[in-house]
């Protein structure tokens, strides 16, 4: 049966930003390609993959809370940061997704009659993030 996001959580390590989120991203990596062409190459552009992969990055959307002390940690270091997936039906241990990470990114909310207040930022992963899965 397919899952909502409903229960997932992200964590600080360090600088403990905590809110309350309406929309945890998901990661989107990326691997370049090499142009391998040459004079000789005819018809199609030939490629190759490049050595390394950009471990990405995700965006987060919470709402916004004026009264609270702390704001998302752009200034921070990199640190760590865990993503908690809900747990599925007879799982005992969430999944997680974690890694050094720091914002690259950080917007506060629109004013606006009739919505909620909210702000968003973008995490870039400083390396590869590990996945665990449910058990």
């Amino acid at each position: 049966m397919a899952q909502t996001g409903n229960s997932a959580t992200i964590v600080f390590g360090t600088s403990g930003f905590t809110a309350s989120y309406s929309r945890i991203g998901g990661t989107g990596m990326g691997r370049e390609s090499l142009d391998v062409s040459h004079l000789g190459t005819s018809d199609y552009m030939t490629f190759q993959p490049a050595d390394l992969v950009d471990g990405g990055e995700f965006s987060c959307e919470f709402q916004w809370d004026q009264s609270a002390s702390t704001f998302p940690p752009i200034t921070a270091a990199a640190e760590t940061v865990t993503i908690t997936y809900p747990m599925k039906s007879g799982e005992t241990t969430a999944a997680t997704l974690s890694g050094s990470g720091f914002l690259t990114g950080s917007t506060g909310p629109d004013l606006v009659n009739g919505e909620i207040m909210s702000g968003e930022y973008t995490v870039k992963w400083g390396g590869q993030p590990t996945y665990a899965a449910g058990s």
